[in-house]
């Protein structure tokens, strides 16, 4: 995937001393860090601010001026000792961009009266002071260890970190208005300006206009090739190519012309109901090539699903999809295919399905088609244009961003994995499997006024979405996940 649509992270380094203590203990245990970190992740994504040992005021300027010029966009303040908690926690107020606290733990039984850092009683103190301060910062699960243990939380970080970095310079661009019934994709755009989001709203009109100025584009037999090569034997609609290769090389024109000051991109894409008669297709094996390329472009102008796809796409580094939670699984079907070979109940899985929006490296095969649904109205002809086949089995995230009607940020994350079983069906489509995926389905999707859509991340990247959603302020009681059996939803009745 090109990875031009999101930033590369540099984490600069601060190590922090309360004055009492042996400065000694911050600087050597700042240097077993970063030897840590390199020699496990290597030097790209990590800077050691060595201008001091941050213990006062004055330090704390000498420090941001450093990791500045270094052109670090992340902060991991390091508690190398208790730490001075006003000097620190103003590092993290004046740094701009995501920062980190981490703290070291004590080394050795043999080293506890000189040798104590106290960083365990500190990071109270630095967080006590963050909250006075108002100051966001990702603070690890347990924040405390060694070398080798910190450099790790780091590492864990950076995929926060670039998604933090990246919503800050994120242009999401919409063509139209949500298609008539799909009020579950109209949700007020308030909270994207909250987020640091710009977004730049245009009709539907302007797009074909665009598009009719690219016919005989001299690119387009090249971008034909492109998808000639990709598609392979599943080439069943060649002669849509062309409109095709006309309408990706739209909307990239469109991007570089119109992303302005912003530096990222995502699409929230009109495909229906006129876009069939007055395009001659429809838009999905483009919107899926585009995906594949970094750029993430939703269906139905899903704003908030398109927001979803772009932070999987950089908190997972690779292509996401946009699905439906669609139909349920025949009992039939899981009796012959899934009972008794998986370890999931019937209510445990469902189908996952769009149009043809999955790119075709997430696909087990894939043909061109046209769209079935869309064609039990309209001329086969102008419905062309599906990129279609089962999702490639393997582990996932199904996850989404959302505001609510009163514009208040909701989110979802569960981990789950698309089953190696043949759908039977048409679209990009997967036969998923989420553990307790019924009272999930209820308890927080139906419950929480979800709508239909939800972005996948090939993997289990459930750890940094929720630290992401927390950061840009999601309320944890807001954030819904797939409980265990015997943990009760508090919607949940006690006597079913």
């Amino acid at each position: 995937m090109n990875n031009k649509n999101m930033p590369n992270i540099k984490i600069g380094v601060v190590a922090v001393s309360r004055d009492c203590f042996p400065e000694s203990l911050s600087v050597n245990r700042r240097k077993a860090l970063i030897d840590a970190y390199t020699a496990k992740y290597g030097e790209e994504h990590i800077y050691e601010c060595p201008i001091c040992i941050v213990e006062s005021e004055i330090h704390m300027v000498q420090a941001l001026e450093d990791v500045k010029a270094a052109g670090c966009n992340a902060l991991a303040v390091y508690l190398g000792n208790f730490g001075p908690e006003i000097a620190e926690t103003l590092l993290a107020k004046h740094f701009d961009g995501p920062k980190m606290f981490v703290a070291a733990a004590e080394e050795s039984g043999d080293s506890l009266l000189d040798g104590r850092g106290d960083a365990y009683c500190g990071m109270l103190n630095a967080s006590y002071n963050l909250k006075l301060r108002n100051i966001k910062a990702y603070i690890p699960e347990y924040p405390v260890g060694t070398a080798e243990e910190c450099a790790d939380m780091i590492h864990e970080f950076e995929p926060i970190a670039r998604a933090i970095v990246a919503l800050n310079d994120l242009k999401i661009i919409s063509f139209g208005p949500r298609p008539l019934n799909f009020l579950a994709c109209n949700a007020p755009i308030k909270q994207l300006y909250n987020l640091g989001v710009e977004i730049e709203e245009n009709s539907e009109l302007d797009l074909f206009e665009a598009f009719n100025k690219h016919e005989g584009d001299e690119r387009i037999p090249a971008v034909v090739a492109e998808m000639e090569a990709e598609l392979g034997e599943g080439n069943k609609k060649p002669e849509v190519l062309a409109k095709l290769a006309q309408y990706e090389l739209t909307l990239k024109d469109w991007v570089e012309a119109h992303k302005g000051y912003r530096k990222y991109v995502a699409i929230a894409g009109k495909c229906w109901p006129a876009f069939q008669t007055q395009f001659g297709f429809v838009p999905c094996y483009v919107n899926s090539r585009l995906t594949a390329q970094g750029i993430p472009v939703s269906c139905e102008v899903d704003i908030y699903g398109c927001l979803s796809e772009f932070i999987g796409t950089v908190v997972s580094e690779d292509v996401v999809t946009l699905l439906d939670i669609n139909n349920s699984v025949p009992a039939d079907m899981y009796n012959e295919d899934i009972k008794d070979k998986f370890p999931y109940t019937l209510k445990d899985t469902f189908m996952g399905f769009h149009c043809g929006n999955t790119a075709s490296c997430k696909l087990s095969f894939c043909e061109m088609r046209n769209q079935k649904i869309m064609a039990r109205s309209l001329p086969v002809e102008v419905t062309n244009g599906t990129l279609e086949g089962d999702i490639a089995p393997g582990d996932i995230t199904f996850f989404r961003l959302q505001s609510t009607a009163d514009a208040k940020l909701r989110a979802y994350i569960a981990h789950g994995e698309v089953l190696p079983v043949a759908t039977r069906s048409f679209g990009s489509i997967g036969i998923f499997a989420i553990p307790e995926m019924g009272r999930f389905y209820r308890h927080v999707l139906i419950e929480k006024n979800f709508p239909h859509h939800g972005a996948v991340a090939f993997g289990h990247y459930g750890k940094a979405l929720y630290e992401v959603f927390k950061y840009i302020g999601v309320e944890v009681d807001e954030i819904g996940y797939n409980q265990p059996a015997g943990v009760r939803y508090p919607t949940e009745n006690p006597f079913a």
